[in-house]
């Protein structure tokens, strides 16, 4: 490639990626340099101006065309915008948390690597949005996923840690492989890896043998992503994983990880395998992605019933909020399994919802957590008289995750409700599952409440709140009751930006 081709290229669009790249040198070089004695820090308010940077710069670009660069293989278009809005603020608050985050196990010594391993794996998520390549797809995907292992593992002294890691190596290699070998079913019937490319030869594909080989590739694909949404009976990982690891990155796997998680997934399944004619019965042909529906909504059911029955048993926080995380995954599965003409919004208010209710919570746990030295419910009790403000907080945030009115977290699940109940066929035993799931869960979401306002405290200490935490707690909370009180004001942003997707593929 000569230097005129080089700079013909619309190098704009790259712009909020080439910003964390460049924090991620300017960190890596500054942690080498530095004086030991100096508070690393100043590098995580260094990493938070330079995801702010990326935030700001990628606001700028809304609106503007469609427009594909380096071969289609890296695509801005609403949908690679809309959801890394999500992913940069979702970055954000964590790296708030981060800063604000103390260990007793040694932990400060590496805080300067966790910053720029954090924006790495961040940059990973970017890539997997704006992919218009499987190759692409999955370099992102692993620049994702690589430094996610090292960050579960941080604490090195600590056991819990050490074997978070290690399950999280494991598992995530064998997704790892599991999406690749499906992956290679794709390439080998349609001689390329260009999603667009893929989807012009699989659209007049009418051989049984392939269609069948495609088959066993979308459940491959599938399988191998549903380890990274942690989505049963693919959750195995997630409960020690999240208990292990530092709770900014536990705060980051639950939030970030899985919004990639889905970004990828829709990248691919609707890209690849919604163009793949399959015939029926009665002679029409349907998309392969929707003969595969039953395989989701299994899956979706499942998802939801193992991980809001298993929470019920927990006594850890951050045990509980793993299997309530997987609960979550569960219910954008139904969205994704209507595949209704919602279905986008739905996903993409679910999971900005979802970013502010969940991170908000995990800043509370971790103010606990740092203040009582252990992750038990018990030590909720009485946090009404010691931190009303946390105790408010975190209220509002379990509210929202239960699915109560007037919180966004509500809003989120009528969206999806709806969604899977407005296309043709219904999907009633799957909204039934959903409502059944959501009763199921009050019970452990009220069980924290019932600490917090109606146990006796073991101490009447008052507990002070650092800075970037009450920032975190004060944006999750206007956002969860904004977005749930006027949902019209993202639902319309969201319209008037994205205009519902409809250069998804173009």
């Amino acid at each position: 490639m000569d230097l005129d081709t080089l700079l013909s290229f619309d190098w704009g669009t790259m712009t909020p990626e080439f910003i964390l790249l460049g924090f991620i040198a300017v960190l890596s070089v500054a942690d080498l340099f530095m004086p030991k004695h100096i508070d690393r820090k100043i590098l995580g308010w260094v990493g938070f101006a330079g995801v702010v940077l990326a935030l700001v710069s990628l606001v700028t670009l809304i609106g503007t065309d469609t427009t594909s660069i380096l071969s289609d293989t890296f695509r801005l278009d609403s949908f690679a915008i809309a959801f890394k809005l999500i992913l940069l603020l979702g970055a954000a608050l964590v790296l708030l948390l981060a800063i604000d985050f103390h260990a007793n196990e040694g932990l400060e010594d590496y805080k300067g690597e966790f910053y720029y391993l954090f924006l790495s794996a961040l940059l990973g998520t970017m890539f997997m949005a704006s992919s218009g390549d499987l190759i692409t797809l999955f370099v992102g995907l692993e620049l994702l996923s690589i430094p996610s292992y090292i960050l579960a593992g941080m604490r090195k002294r600590n056991l819990k840690s050490n074997e978070s890691a290690m399950k999280y190596v494991l598992n995530g290699g064998i997704s790892s492989a599991i999406t690749l070998f499906g992956m290679s079913y794709v390439f080998g019937i349609a001689g390329t890896t260009n999603l667009k490319g893929i989807a012009q030869v699989f659209s007049s594909v009418n051989d049984p043998q392939l269609i069948y080989l495609l088959g066993l590739a979308f459940l491959m694909i599938f399988v191998g992503l549903s380890f990274k949404l942690a989505s049963a009976p693919f959750h195995m990982w997630a409960p020690d994983v999240y208990e292990g690891a530092p709770t900014p990155v536990t705060a980051f796997l639950s939030v970030v990880s899985k919004t990639a998680g889905f970004v990828i997934i829709l990248r691919i399944l609707l890209s690849i395998f919604g163009y793949v004619p399959v015939a029926q019965g009665d002679g029409q042909p349907i998309p392969l992605l929707f003969a595969m529906q039953d395989y989701i909504a299994f899956l979706a059911g499942a998802t939801m019933i193992i991980g809001n029955v298993v929470a019920l048993r927990q006594r850890n926080i951050k045990r509980m909020f793993a299997y309530s995380s997987i609960a979550h995954a569960g219910y954008i599965l139904v969205a994704l399994t209507a595949m209704s003409f919602v279905t986008f919004d739905a996903i993409w208010f679910y999971l900005l919802a979802y970013v502010l209710m969940n991170l908000g919570a995990f800043a509370v746990i971790q103010t606990i957590t740092a203040k009582t030295g252990s992750e038990d419910i018990s030590h909720f009790a009485g946090l009404y008289r010691r931190s009303p403000l946390l105790a408010v907080g975190m209220g509002i945030f379990i509210l929202s995750l239960a699915g109560i009115p007037g919180t966004a977290g509500f809003i989120g699940k009528l969206n999806i409700f709806m969604g899977a109940l407005l296309v043709d066929e219904a999907h009633y035993v799957l909204v039934s599952i959903m409502i059944a799931a959501t009763v199921v869960s009050y019970f452990y979401y009220f069980g924290v409440m019932t600490q917090m306002f109606f146990r006796p405290a073991a101490t009447d200490e008052k507990i002070k709140l650092p800075a970037a935490t009450i920032v975190v707690l004060l944006v999750a909370a206007i956002g969860t009751i904004l977005f749930g009180v006027m949902p019209n004001i993202a639902i319309d942003f969201m319209h008037s930006n994205f205009h519902q997707f409809v250069d998804f593929m173009r």
